[in-house]
């Protein structure tokens, strides 16, 4: 029967067994196999003398419901590379976000192709794409804000507005989420949105 051994292992199976089946006490062991008092223990309290599963316990498969549809919402909106959806995502939603995880949201929702987004938003061909301005041909404080409906979650009776802007020379983002998207509301967040700009508005 083959055991599993771990590369870094300290101890044999046949130490290990010895641990098991031994009257000795634990510090009497560590001082004869010249092991820590921790790593005897361990094998003390175990019936088997296979290392354990070194996989984590819990592994994060998913995220929030609503962060996955603001990052959704983000990057078809204003067709943010990752690395710059990855920072809105740390700076907003879940400073925890990682890259892996990020591409797998998006290659789950279809708009991982950056490209592909591109030409399907402007309508249009790869060449007339090319000619048109980019947002690194303007001066920082060219804003582009919009408003987007956010898709509703179970927990909630009714859905919410995403309110978005981004300055289209350092593609600097910020939002916020609203439950309405009137005149007073507009203004308000225009408001915010001028206090945190790092940077003067001109647009």
């Amino acid at each position: 029967m083959s055991t599993s051994l771990h590369d870094n292992a300290t101890t044999t199976p046949r130490i290990r067994r010895y641990i098991q089946e031994s009257d000795k006490g634990t510090t009497q062991l560590a001082r004869e196999l010249g092991l820590s008092e921790t790593t005897v223990r361990k094998w003390k309290r175990r019936q088997t003398v296979e290392d354990g599963s070194h996989m984590p316990h819990r592994i994060p498969t998913t995220m929030a419901p609503e962060t996955e549809a603001i990052l959704v919402e983000l990057r078809e909106l204003f067709l943010l590379p990752v690395d710059d959806l990855l920072r809105v995502g740390r700076d907003f939603l879940d400073s925890s976000l990682s890259r892996a995880a990020l591409l797998r949201c998006l290659k789950r929702n279809q708009v991982n192709d950056l490209k592909g987004l591109r030409l399907q938003q402007l309508g249009e061909s790869e060449e007339t794409t090319k000619r048109r301005k980019t947002f690194k041909d303007y001066e920082p404080g060219f804003v582009h804000v919009d408003i987007k409906y956010l898709p509703q979650l179970p927990e909630e009776s009714e859905r919410c507005y995403l309110f978005v802007a981004i300055d289209r020379a350092s593609k600097w983002v910020y939002f916020e989420i609203r439950d309405d998207r009137k005149a007073a509301t507009a203004r308000s967040f225009v408001s915010n949105l001028v206090r945190r700009a790092p940077f003067r508005l001109t647009h």
